[in-house]
């Protein structure tokens, strides 16, 4: 299965957006400026405030009633919980942040209850399931190497997506936090990668020789191969030289899921996922993988452990002769 080609222009003239009320705007400045957000945070709370306007009337009028129906109706168009939870999250910082500027006369979104958080983590893929999926990705790469004199941006290409789904799962980094790599990023005499997470903090993160090998074939092979004058410092690259796209890092990591067929996980937080299941399969211990993955909370690391439990249960039921 091809992937298809990366950033094709649209020969249609795409609309203009409307335009953003000033109350978001003046919230969103506050979020970049006097509580640092990271660009995609603030992305996403706009996106649920422009929502929000859209579907309920102007956001200076907003009531509890209406911000309940609007989460109804999204409950019932089938938005996950966690989805869910995010707006009910960007609804209160808003609501909360306008009453005290004086916007709004009261907080309409006190009284606003957040869905349970489900436990339920994606699919994890298994040891072998890892190995063929790189195995997979190494093998695209040197067939593509035997056009690159009539294709050379392919290969590039190839090489960009193994090393991409190697640092995924070597890391657990985040897909926002693989799109954010600078070259500068890398201590690679060290293995060490140092990563901007959820909320502009940063961390330092191993990752090991396959990680390695194939990193330096994708900067010395193929990343010399899309340069262009919009690259600047980025170490991912889409076909026309950018940064990479967030959204194309998911389409190609479900690519290569998908064409496996051998396992239902998909996308690039089951690789995150993956590599802190297997970390704690492995020995590490809960405060480690925290500190790895980034997590602000030891709880959000401890659901991992539901993962790992039903492992040495089956381990146990297949092994033990009074099981």
């Amino acid at each position: 299965m091809e992937i298809p080609p990366e950033d094709v222009a649209s020969t249609e003239k795409a609309a203009p957006p409307p335009a953003e009320p000033i109350l978001i705007t003046s919230f969103l400045a506050h979020l970049r400026h006097e509580r640092g957000l990271s660009a995609q945070t603030i992305r996403a709370y706009r996106s649920d405030l422009r929502q929000l306007d859209q579907q309920r009337g102007p956001l200076e009028h907003i009531t509890l009633t209406g911000i309940r129906t609007w989460l109804g109706e999204l409950h019932q168009a089938g938005l996950s919980r966690s989805t869910l939870n995010r707006k009910t999250a960007s609804v209160r910082a808003f609501t909360a942040w306008a009453h005290r500027r004086g916007h709004l006369s009261e907080d309409p979104s006190v009284r606003l209850r957040t869905a349970r958080r489900s436990t339920h983590l994606p699919d994890v893929l298994q040891h072998q399931h890892v190995d063929q999926l790189t195995a997979s990705l190494a093998q695209q790469a040197r067939d593509s190497a035997q056009t690159e004199d009539q294709d050379p941006a392919t290969h590039a290409l190839r090489l960009r997506d193994a090393a991409m789904v190697e640092l995924l799962y070597a890391t657990g980094m985040r897909v926002s936090e693989l799109a954010g790599l600078d070259l500068a990023s890398f201590e690679t005499g060290r293995r060490m990668v140092r990563l901007l997470g959820k909320g502009n903090k940063e961390r330092i993160v191993p990752y090991g020789v396959p990680a390695e090998t194939a990193l330096r074939q994708w900067l010395e092979q193929g990343r010399p191969r899309l340069v262009s004058v919009q690259t600047g410092p980025a170490c991912f690259l889409g076909r026309r030289g950018a940064r990479i796209d967030v959204r194309t890092v998911r389409r190609v990591v479900d690519q290569q899921l998908s064409r496996m067929g051998t396992t239902a996980a998909r996308g690039p937080h089951a690789l995150r996922h993956t590599a802190a299941t297997h970390l704690l399969e492995g020995g590490a211990d809960l405060r480690t993988v925290q500190e790895l993955l980034g997590h602000a909370s030891l709880s959000t690391t401890q659901l991992y452990t539901h993962v790992t439990i039903d492992t040495l249960r089956d381990a146990y039921g297949q092994a033990h002769p009074r099981a």
